[in-house]
């Protein structure tokens, strides 16, 4: 595998250096870091692409987000992300699917994760409406021992409704999981275990384990 310590120290310095001026004047280091990153994500790339068909005809190219901040969801001064990441979804990153992520960022903040976060409306009341309608397929899917082996704490909670959705009852036995806004897991890996040569290999582990919550998604969301 690639070796992932030069590119934890890159984004170590650039978490303390955050600004236009130094970066121009380490691009050079900038593109060493991020020809280690595509290399990480071509590998697991090819390897995803064993087990989920929808990634197919996609290459890193296609996955990997801009280290570039969007101005629309800044919410500081720095110019730049403290991570590098990528999106494994059908279509590409930018798609509007459920997929697989991963984000390396020193300091333990680098995680793995799969699902949907924040999908659209339309997308969201499609999902919604299949949990409704195949409540236990859902149960089943999310308490997958497969699945809490590699995600322990299960489906992110920290992005609900106060109340019920519009067109459910408040009494509704699953209305936890139908005020959900996000269907999304996601762990963390401290840096001497993003160093590990398995790293790739528990990265991929994860991501199978996901891969029956991320079909059901996909097909609640793509409607008829």
């Amino acid at each position: 595998m690639a070796d992932l310590a030069p590119l934890l120290d890159f984004l170590r310095q650039l978490g303390q250096n955050n600004n236009k001026p130094w970066m121009d004047a380490h691009r050079a280091d900038y593109q060493r870091a991020r020809k280690t990153y595509t290399a990480f994500v071509a590998d697991l790339l090819q390897r995803a692409q064993q087990f989920e068909p929808a990634l197919l005809a996609l290459t890193p190219s296609d996955v990997m987000y801009r280290i570039n901040k969007n101005d629309r969801f800044q919410q500081s001064d720095e110019p730049y992300k403290r991570h590098m990441g990528a999106g494994l979804k059908r279509d590409g990153r930018q798609s509007p699917w459920a997929g697989y992520f991963v984000a390396i960022e020193p300091g333990g903040e680098t995680y793995v994760g799969a699902g949907r976060w924040q999908p659209e409306p339309q997308q969201l009341a499609r999902v919604r409406q299949e949990i409704h309608y195949n409540a236990d397929a859902f149960h089943a899917l999310r308490q997958a021992p497969e699945l809490l082996r590699e995600f322990p704490s299960g489906l992110d909670m920290s992005q609900s409704l106060r109340t019920a959705p519009k067109g459910y009852d408040r009494a509704d036995p699953d209305i936890e999981w139908l005020r959900l806004k996000s269907f999304f897991v996601w762990r963390p890996f401290p840096d001497k275990e993003v160093l590990r040569a398995d790293f790739p290999d528990r990265v991929i582990s994860a991501w199978q384990a996901a891969q029956p919550l991320v079909n059901f998604l996909n097909e609640a969301m793509m409607g008829d």
